[in-house]
């Protein structure tokens, strides 16, 4: 599955960031792109991009928080292409509040996208990857490492879909279906700007400096290429990498480590 020639590729929250490069990364590597997001425009404008370069591409409006939406994501990739190779669960959503501040709704709203949403498209797609023998890729993050001040709601829901995906890939190892969990770092996307305050209106503007953040385009590469080798997880930055490591041996002091870097943020909550 090295050029995912021909391969039926799902991927939700591909309107923007990870999700869409990793469609447009797939693309070019010969799948046939089925792209979910809550924005039909934006979904339509990339499919047309897509198809003008002589690649196949379909899409659907969906919110993963609904599991007939997921149902009819699945549904049309098998009735336009003929099955599953590939899902990508990326869609999320985060946030920056304390947990003394954030309103209960806003958590809930974290795993309604970011948990449920993973768990309602793998279930209809696990008889279609399973037939296949394929992948089910969950895109976390360093907040599903360790926990993450000032994202409880993000970290949480971050944990829950790494003991999910765990789960089903111990239920299915004599099914032969792949199942990895990404760890992108703060990379360059669009989700500081979408992330929930403490009443759940969006922060509108990123508080960090994303110009030596990796790119999406960079941690989708890494994702696919991780994807073909059928690795159990990758880990797409030092960051992520060094946060594992040092927690395996001190955890408090990944503990120190983080307060002190998000401390450092623009109005971070921290400092009060």
């Amino acid at each position: 599955m090295k050029n995912f020639k021909d391969k039926v590729v799902i991927i939700t929250g591909a309107s923007s960031g990870i999700g869409l490069a990793l469609a447009w990364e797939f693309a070019r590597r010969g799948a046939r792109v089925v792209m979910g997001a809550r924005s039909e425009e934006k979904l339509r404008e990339q499919a047309e991009a897509m198809t003008l370069e002589g690649w196949q591409a379909a899409w659907l409006a969906v919110d993963v928080t609904r599991p007939a939406e997921c149902r009819k994501l699945i549904d049309t990739a098998v009735e336009l292409f003929g099955g599953v190779d590939v899902l990508v669960c990326n869609a999320g959503i985060s946030m920056r509040a304390l947990l003394d501040d954030v309103e209960l709704d806003v958590l809930h709203s974290l795993m309604d996208v970011n948990f449920w949403g993973c768990a309602n498209c793998a279930k209809y797609a696990l008889p279609w990857l399973q037939a296949s023998r394929g992948s089910l890729v969950g895109i976390s993050s360093v907040a599903g490492i360790h926990g993450l001040p000032a994202r409880t709601g993000y970290s949480a829901s971050k944990y829950a879909m790494e003991g999910f995906l765990e789960t089903v890939r111990v239920e299915n190892l004599r099914k032969g279906l792949h199942v990895m969990v990404a760890y992108p770092g703060f990379t360059a996307s669009n989700i500081r700007f979408t992330a929930l305050t403490a009443d759940g209106t969006r922060q509108g503007d990123s508080p960090r400096d994303e110009g030596h953040m990796m790119t999406a385009e960079q941690a989708a590469r890494r994702i696919v290429d991780a994807t073909a080798r059928r690795r159990r997880t990758v880990k797409l930055d030092f960051n992520g990498r060094a946060t594992a490591l040092i927690k395996k041996f001190c955890p408090s002091l990944v503990d120190r480590l983080f307060y002190n870097h998000m401390a450092k943020e623009p109005d971070s909550p921290l400092k009060r």
